[in-house]
């Protein structure tokens, strides 16, 4: 199957979330290539950036389970080349 590079743009609106946002990275680490987190401390929130190599199904999969985590908003961005 064809992998896609894939990048999920992560804000989080309530730190009580960074726990199952940790959780559900975890489930997909061998797919993560990269992960940067930017703390917000005087908005009181959290800006994550996941980079992801992986099949298009994996990719909604992980978008979607972050997206169902209350006081968190993704976005989704895929590359149109796909990898081997």
């Amino acid at each position: 199957m064809e992998n896609r590079i894939a990048i999920i743009g992560t804000i989080v609106e309530n730190s009580e979330a960074v726990e199952k946002i940790n959780a559900v990275l975890h489930e997909y680490s061998d797919y993560i290539l990269g992960r940067m987190g930017i703390p917000q401390a005087k908005r009181h929130m959290n800006i994550i950036t996941i980079v992801i190599e992986a099949p298009n199904d994996v990719i909604s999969a992980l978008s979607g389970k972050l997206g169902m985590i209350p006081n968190v908003n993704i976005k989704t961005v895929y590359s149109k080349v796909t990898t081997q």
